[in-house]
């Protein structure tokens, strides 16, 4: 067998394959910006690869090719793209890879865009199995193996070809070890035998898994390295897309409680890959946790929480909330049953309680909004405490109005408070108030009517009713006569 000498395993180039419809997804979105656990299907590949430290990354681009590369230009501004105008095959898009990255020497790892389950592992493994051969490539061993090419190997187990699926004899289908679609090629290798691929088989293609047999064709040795069968699936439908996500929570959450996050049960947690956890973290039942998330230690999340881009400070205690965009301070007390929208900030030791929303607020040390409460636009000074059922009135129909609360306030419950507002610190509000005027420090404001009752009006308007009869009955009515 003839030695390529190429003996590094650091990629001069890794090509990752993007160009497909996708056409089982059923969707008007590439397949590969589906996202599963925080990231697009591209964006774990990409993640995956990173960590290889490639000279050059290209991903080849073809359908939805504006809103892909609109993405890798936001999130992988280093990678560049390649565009394949008509899906001629992945031999066909790995010619159009080639020419666009110009002259290389060294590995080229070639990645499908649709297998967010491939670790940086499998990749080195494909990588290092590449060492004094022309290729490598990455196999594993399915239970049902329909739909793969299938690997065939010799009478020493050497590599021999890769056979698709619907190319197949009857004895080849029979076949489980299968290719992955994770490929490593000698860089010139790879483009003098790419140049002779043909489009003789059942899909009218140029099929990359035939440059391996070119190779073998004219006496180069091929490696041929197993995985695990769940990291090489890829995803096709919706179905397989809930499949990976399931593996993916999995992975995600052992990792999370193998560095020192207590998790109840781990199988209704799910965190994206984006967030960050601290040891000492408790994640109780129905727990997710996304975006850009971090959660520090001593924090207790759950039951019944979904946080989003959201920061839990050391000790935090948050009860079956929903968060997005919010900061929740040290110490403090959030839920149940309560909504933290973006702008929000609690400072150590607040407390938004039991059906209390707030919104690009501001709750200082040790405040508190107990429950029932609307909390808009505001800014709330330490050891305030919000009355049950205050709503901070900060619309006005076109725009939205602030609300300065200062330190150690009290206002009474079922108070409006009508934005531009400052109430001064120490102040007070009376129960039942609707406040429209600054409120000066320490000072007590009323904005309600003078009760007024009305005698008998029941036995007048009602009579006859259970209303009216309970009156009649009741001691202190006769003895107001």
């Amino acid at each position: 067998m003839k030695s390529t000498g190429a003996q590094t395993s650091e990629p001069a180039a890794v090509i990752v394959l993007a160009a497909g419809a996708g056409t089982r997804m059923k969707s008007t979105k590439p397949k590969v910006l589906h996202e599963v656990l925080g990231l697009t299907l591209l964006d774990h590949v990409l993640h995956a690869a990173s960590d290889l430290n490639s000279k050059k990354t290209l991903v080849i681009v073809g359908h939805g090719r504006d809103q892909v590369q609109e993405h890798l230009a936001k999130a992988h501004p280093a990678v560049v793209t390649a565009v394949q105008d008509e899906q001629n095959g992945t031999g066909h898009a790995v010619k159009i890879a080639l020419d666009a990255l110009g002259e290389l020497t060294g590995p080229v790892l070639v990645l499908a865009g649709d297998t967010p389950l491939l670790t940086t592992s499998d990749m080195q493994l494909t990588l290092d199995a590449l060492a004094g051969k022309s290729a490598a490539v990455l196999t594993a061993h399915l239970a049902d193996a329909t739909g793969y090419g299938r690997i065939v190997r010799n009478a020493s187990n050497g590599f021999e070809k890769i056979v698709e699926h619907r190319d197949a004899t009857d004895s080849e289908l029979l076949l489980t070890e299968v290719n992955s679609g994770v490929y490593a090629f000698d860089a010139k290798l790879l483009r003098e035998s790419i140049a002779k691929l043909t489009t003789n088989n059942s899909q009218g293609e140029q099929y990359l898994t035939d440059v391996l047999g070119i190779l073998r064709s004219e006496g180069h040795e091929v490696s041929a390295i197993a995985t695990s069968e769940e990291n090489i699936l890829g995803v096709n439908d919706r179905r397989q897309l809930a499949d990976a996500g399931a593996i993916l929570r999995n992975r995600i959450n052992n990792e999370w409680m193998m560095a020192g996050v207590t998790m109840v049960d781990p199988n209704s947690v799910w965190i994206d890959r984006t967030a960050v956890l601290e040891s000492d973290v408790t994640l109780l039942t129905n727990v997710s946790i996304t975006g850009a998330s971090t959660i520090r230690g001593g924090a207790t999340i759950g039951p019944d929480c979904s946080l989003h881009d959201t920061v839990a400070d050391h000790c935090a205690t948050v009860i079956r909330t929903t968060s997005n965009g919010a900061v929740i301070g040290e110490g403090a007390n959030v839920g149940p049953y309560t909504y933290l929208r973006p702008g929000t900030v609690l400072g150590a030791g607040a407390k938004a309680g039991g059906f209390v929303e707030m919104k690009n607020a501001n709750l200082g040390v040790n405040a508190k909004v107990p429950h029932l409460s609307y909390v808009g636009d505001a800014t709330i000074g330490e050891g305030t405490n919000i009355g049950a059922a205050t709503v901070f009135v900060n619309y006005d129909g076109q725009e939205k109005h602030h609300t300065q609360v200062g330190s150690h306030v009290r206002i009474g419950s079922d108070t409006m408070l009508v934005a531009p507002l400052v109430i001064g610190d120490g102040a007070y509000t009376a129960a039942g108030s609707v406040i429209t005027e600054d409120v000066p420090a320490g000072s007590m404001a009323v904005g309600r009517a003078r009760q007024r009752n009305i005698v008998d009006w029941v036995l007048r308007r009602r009579p006859g009713s259970d209303s009216a009869k309970a009156a009649l009955a009741d001691s202190s009515h006769k003895n107001s006569k």
